[in-house]
């Protein structure tokens, strides 16, 4: 390709410094690709922000990490251990599903934001050429992409979307997002001392009549609460209100004795965050591909949000590989991938919600049963 004068000329741009972002960058790097990673909050410290929602690490990540080159750094992190899941669904006793035999050892409960950045910052040294500038516009010029990064011109001949569930960049593109609920959680962290016990190494997971709590403790000393339901379900019950979203909790039996009831309902900051199941069809094609939830953004309830970000991330890079290296079916190959991943996802969705059936209620019934699917469609072209 001819470059403009001052134009920034790479092998990938990558969209979204997230784990997604990261291990794509860290797997094309070793393959002696020429990456810009762009990501305006994890690029930019004093755009970040306050906190992330907490999230537990699987030992059966750890493989991943160290196949990337970054375990080390995780693990000397200021994360802490995570022994497994405790869980009241289908039945008020708790069950424990723990990681005792693990042969990987226990998981971590992540700073979020420190372990984003560890993995940034990894790929950074390792190569990258990081960005603090979202994809303005996107064009496909023959051979290669031209697009626009702040007032940046950059030509790259691949380009991976890793910007999360809205995958604003494949959209660009003429992909389309489908999405099968609209899954919320309503979250808070609750300050140390106001659990009514010494937080156990462990997450918690408790089914109600409007959808399912969850509790986690944090490695700065607070702890996780939040609310998973539906959209629709938080307008008719007024649960954005502290004090409704309190008494929900108040309500749990086991989530309840572990966070206590002595905090002050008036001093709860809910944060709303999306959480809907959804995928992009199709995860990849010509020059470009999707990873992470711009792939496959799953149920916070299976678990596996991080580890299908740096598996996709890995195999995405390589599908780029094979496909620079002649083989122009191997994008193609990733999609269906995906595609095949996302489906034993839904099917496995379905199982573990229909285990539960003491709630005849909306959000209960809506996941008893096949919904159709809601499409975005595609986005603007660039």
């Amino acid at each position: 390709m001819t470059p403009g004068t001052g134009d920034t000329v790479c092998d990938v741009v990558i969209a979204g410094g997230g784990p997604a972002g990261s291990a794509t960058a860290l797997t094309l790097l070793r393959q002696g690709a020429s990456v810009v990673l762009t990501d305006p909050l994890i690029a930019d410290p004093g755009r970040r922000p306050e906190w992330k929602l907490g999230e537990s690490l699987a030992p059966r990540a750890w493989p991943l990490l160290e196949r990337l080159g970054v375990i080390g750094r995780v693990a000397d992190g200021t994360h802490t251990p995570y022994f497994g899941n405790l869980s009241s669904w289908g039945g008020t006793a708790l069950t424990d599903d723990n990681f005792l035999y693990d042969p990987h050892g226990p998981g971590r409960h992540l700073d979020r934001a420190h372990f984003d950045r560890t993995l940034f910052e990894a790929a950074c040294a390792a190569g990258a050429v990081r960005r603090a500038h979202r994809v303005r516009a996107v064009r496909r010029v023959r051979d290669h992409w031209k697009l626009m990064l702040g007032g940046e011109t950059v030509r790259a001949h691949y380009l991976v979307d890793a910007t999360g569930a809205g995958a604003g960049v494949a959209r660009r593109v003429g992909a389309a997002v489908r999405r099968d609920d609209r899954l919320i959680a309503l979250a808070t962290r609750l300050p140390p001392g106001g659990t009514a016990q010494q937080p156990s190494r462990t997450s918690l997971v408790e089914s109600a009549a409007h959808g399912w709590w969850y509790t986690a403790p944090l490695p700065d000393g607070t702890s996780l609460a939040m609310l998973m339901t539906d959209v629709d379900l938080v307008a008719e019950h007024a649960l954005h209100r502290p004090r409704n979203w309190w008494a929900g909790l108040m309500a749990t039996t086991h989530v309840c004795a572990r966070v206590g009831s002595g905090a002050d309902p008036a001093a709860v900051r809910l944060r709303i965050v999306p959480a809907a199941t959804g995928r992009t069809r199709p995860a990849a094609g010509p020059g470009w591909a999707a990873v992470g939830d711009a792939a496959t953004a799953t149920d916070p309830i299976a678990g596996r949000g991080i580890l299908t970000a740096l598996a996709t991330g890995v195999t995405a890079a390589q599908a780029v590989r094979a496909d620079a290296s002649g083989d122009r079916e191997a994008l193609g190959r990733y999609a269906e991938r995906v595609q095949a991943i996302h489906a034993e996802y839904l099917h496995a969705r379905t199982v573990c919600y229909r285990a539960e059936d003491r709630w005849n209620t909306r959000f209960w019934t809506r996941r008893h049963s096949h919904s159709p699917e809601l499409a975005d469609g595609p986005g603007p072209r660039g």
